[in-house]
């Protein structure tokens, strides 16, 4: 019974977001058949996207943002204009009214042709106001604050994101979901649009693939418009393309430069500077629509002919002729069968799972898969399960903030009705939801989430969660539910010997079998 509490100990921690309270018996089941229990949620593609009432589509969504974002552009341009001038001083010329309101910040009207960076709304419109606007009575206003339209939005991503969570059976499913939506990340604090979008992405460009075919998962992901947006391609234009000539704004690689070093080939992977610069102009012109929707409905992905570089490009040594958007797509494609792209994959999924360093010989048949099955994700993450070595290493990762908050509303039972707490705790722990720092993701590392400073806070937290339900649960079951025979004495001391049921219950939470996968 031991050796199999241990298999299901790695089953639910290392692959899943822990045991579930109440009478769901995860623990007993994992003890079962441990493999079996991880696979299930394999056999299962259709469970792995959200489909959740009033969530909408990111042409939807982007509709929104931008009549929101013109509405609140209005506001402004029309109180500008209202604002009583200033007396000039003696001696001097009156302000130039007109030249004050041509500097007035355009960027939220998005534009159709290479549209620029929408302008995030404040937080607070009356903050943005200038005291003369305030002090006049009749003065237009801003609309409401954007919680109406943006914040309400992320937090009802949030909110269907986590209860799939907290529920799942192992939660393998949503691990591998939370795997690939960092690896291809995006970041919600880009402004409105990526804030609005930071929920459609997952659910559109990852959710489908997670089990499909990684190919088909990199053309969704880069042409969406949250990342178009959050890596700035809307702005990009080929140099000798209509708009390119005509405008004083020019190539942008971001886009380009992220899809080879981060999301396929690797840092080392083979590619050069020039390839990067090709690959560039290759993918100018894939944008999406803009309010006005002249190249398309608002908020989708479409192809501006105008903003592309003509002619062929060379890439990874091998020449595309042009041929419009799917010029594009056959680079993506064959990058994503490029071997570089098996190993760094490889690596990084066996590193996420089982340890910093993984077993060589385990990241090798992971690639050898990968190349063998043209990229199939499900192939993948079967493979890695049915390994010895992800059986065998020991639980010395420490569980990312995300993944230690799931697993402690699985373990109470608690449902959640309202994202407020779990952002907070997010946002806390460094690990802020959809938002990055930069375009690598949070650091999948041990040692990013077991500093010093980190496991405070975590304990800070443990007990915030203890204080509010400690009363109506027993520590010693839960440790049950937790580990069974694979925790140790030292935990079960600990806990036996804790002073009070609430500071049982935060021990419980800060215990290796519950911090370690």
């Amino acid at each position: 019974m031991a050796r199999d509490s241990q298999a299901a100990l790695v089953a639910l921690n290392r692959f899943g977001f822990g045991a579930r309270g109440g009478a769901s018996g995860d623990f007993l089941n994992a003890a079962s058949d441990p493999r079996g229990f991880v696979k299930a949620e394999l056999t299962r593609p259709n469970g792995v996207l959200l489909e959740v009432p009033g969530l909408q589509s990111t042409p939807a969504l982007g509709k929104a943002v931008f009549d929101y974002q013109f509405e609140i552009q209005q506001a402004r341009d029309a109180a500008a204009k209202s604002a009583a001038p200033m007396p000039a001083p003696e001696g001097q010329s009156p302000p130039d009214a007109k030249a004050q309101r041509r500097n007035l910040s355009l960027n939220s009207i998005a534009m159709d042709i290479a549209p620029k960076e929408p302008s995030k709304p404040p937080e607070n419109p009356d903050a943005a106001m200038t005291p003369a606007e305030t002090m006049r009575p009749n003065a237009p206003k801003p609309p409401p604050p954007p919680l109406n339209i943006i914040q309400k939005t992320f937090r009802a991503e949030a909110l269907a994101r986590l209860q799939r969570a907290v529920i799942a059976d192992c939660g393998f499913a949503e691990r591998l979901v939370v795997f690939w939506s960092n690896h291809f990340c995006i970041s919600a604090n880009k402004g409105g649009p990526a804030r609005m979008w930071a929920g459609s992405f997952e659910r559109e460009a990852i959710r489908p693939y997670v089990l499909g075919r990684f190919a088909d998962m990199l053309k969704a992901v880069e042409q969406h418009p949250a990342m178009l947006f959050f890596l700035d391609n809307q702005q990009s234009l080929g140099p000798d393309s209509r708009a390119g000539k005509n405008r004083n704004r020019g190539l942008n690689e971001n886009l380009a430069r992220e899809i080879l070093e981060l999301h396929t080939l690797g840092v080392g992977g083979g590619y050069s500077q020039e390839d990067v610069t090709s690959l560039a102009n290759v993918i100018t012109g894939w944008t999406y629509a803009g309010r006005l929707g002249q190249l398309g409905a608002p908020g989708s992905f479409v192809f501006n002919a105008n903003a592309h570089q003509p002619g062929a490009q060379r890439v990874m040594g091998k020449i595309y002729d042009a041929s419009g958007v799917a010029q594009g797509e056959a680079v993506l494609a064959d990058i994503a069968r490029h071997p570089s792209t098996a190993k760094f994959i490889a690596g990084k999924f066996a590193r996420h799972f089982v340890a910093d360093d993984p077993p060589p010989a385990l990241v090798a048949r992971l690639a050898d898969v990968f190349t063998k099955t043209d990229g199939d994700l499900k192939a993948l993450a079967t493979a890695l399960v049915d390994s010895d070595e992800a059986w065998k290493a020991p639980l010395a990762k420490m569980r990312s903030p995300y993944e230690f908050l799931v697993a402690s509303g699985r373990l109470l039972a608690q449902i959640p009705n309202d994202p407020g707490r779990y952002l907070n705790g997010l946002n806390a722990l460094g690990q802020p939801l959809w938002a990055p720092a930069g375009p690598n993701g949070f650091p999948d590392t041990n040692a990013a989430w077991a500093a010093p400073e980190g496991i405070k806070l975590r304990l800070d937290i443990s007990a915030q969660i203890a204080s509010r339900l400690a009363e109506g649960v027993d520590p010693r079951d839960l440790l049950e539910l937790v580990a069974a025979d694979a925790a140790s004495a030292e935990t079960r001391r600990t806990i036996e010997r804790a002073e009070s049921r609430q500071q049982a219950l935060a021990l419980l939470l800060m215990s290796p079998e519950f911090q370690r996968r």
